[in-house]
This record gives structure tokens, sequence and C-alpha cells, in this order.
């Protein structure tokens, strides 16, 4: 297929069931499952899976990006009348979303499947959110996306991979974005990277 074109209608099912069901089978296998047994779950045949993906990298890298569309992009659109729990609600969606994703985050770190591609289109979706934020006077002026994705990874790192309560990751999340709104001192300019 060459790039810029569409997929046609079955493919793009075909491509939607398999990245749907990989999410799925990375979490309850495990991420040593069978790519036979994603393409089981699928409805599809190995033929089809392999057609698609050549190798696990790239399906685990369309997990994620499947992730990042269905599930974190539609909150970072949310715009009411209150820019603030705009802001936490895409926080929370982030959180909760990359919680219930753990086997893939890690296997998405392993291959390098999460790239500056993939970050700084993830940075750029958190930017609308924070400015309306900001220009509402709700949160530090200074505030910039990555540090929100570090909010988010913060929050993660209190997640045990054996912990199914969210219970503790709401209340660390609450604590951490206390942190965005004004206070009286600026934050340290961050680094040039």
């Amino acid at each position: 297929m060459t790039a810029g074109r569409a997929m046609r209608v079955d493919a793009a099912r075909n491509h939607e069931r398999i990245v749907a069901a990989a999410g799925v089978a990375f979490e309850e296998v495990g991420p040593g499952v069978a790519l036979d047994e994603v393409a089981r779950r699928a409805g599809v045949g190995a033929a089809t899976l392999y057609r698609r993906f050549r190798n696990r990298d790239q399906l685990v890298r369309a997990v994620v990006e499947h992730v990042l569309t269905t599930e974190i992009s539609p909150a970072t659109e949310v715009v009411t009348d209150d820019p603030w729990r705009d802001l936490v609600g895409m926080l929370e969606a982030s959180v909760e979303s990359f919680a219930a994703h753990r086997t893939v985050l890690r296997l998405a770190r392993e291959v390098g499947a999460i790239d500056v591609d993939l970050v700084d289109g993830y940075l750029r979706s958190m930017e609308r959110p924070l400015r309306r934020a900001a220009a509402a006077g709700l949160v530090r002026p200074e505030l910039l996306a990555r540090d929100l994705a570090a909010v988010v990874v913060m929050a993660l790192a209190t997640v045990d991979d054996h912990d199914a309560d969210p219970a503790d990751l709401r209340r660390y999340l609450a604590l951490l974005v206390d942190g965005l709104r004004p206070a009286p001192g600026v934050l340290p300019p961050p680094s040039d990277r």
C-alpha cells in the first residue's frame, strides 16, 4: 500500500480488530502472548495479522497509538465552561488509560515503540486544555505540556502491577494536580531538552 492511500474498509476493520485484540491479549496473557493467539482473538487468520504487522514491535506501537487515539485524545478534546475540570479530566483519562495498559507500555518502552513523534503528538494534544486553563488563571502560567506529561508519569509511578484498586492512583494524581494551581512562587525553569 502506498503512503497516503486509504485502507480498504475490510482491511481497516481487520486492522482495528487486531489492534484491539492485541491490547487485551497483552494485558490478559502477558507480553509473550503468541501473535497467532492475537489473530485468533481478533477473528482473523495469522496471515492477515502478519500482512498488517510484520513483527510484534509494529503491533505494540499500533496498540499504543490506538490507546492514544481512542482513549486519551477524546479527553483532550473536551471543551466545557470549566477549563480546570477539562484539564484535570484529560490528566485523569491519561493516567487511567496508561494504568490499564501497563503491560503494553512496558513492552513499548522495551521495543522502542514510544518515539519522538508519538511523544510530540501526545504533548501537542495537551496544549489546548493547558492554554485554556492558563488563560482563565487556573494554573501556573509557566506550565508547559511536558510538565503535564511529568505529572502523568509521576502518578503512574505509584501504580503497583498487582494493584487493581485505583483509589491510590486517584489520590496521588489529586495531590500532583494541586501543584498545577497558581502559587506565589514561580517554578524553576525547565531544562533545554
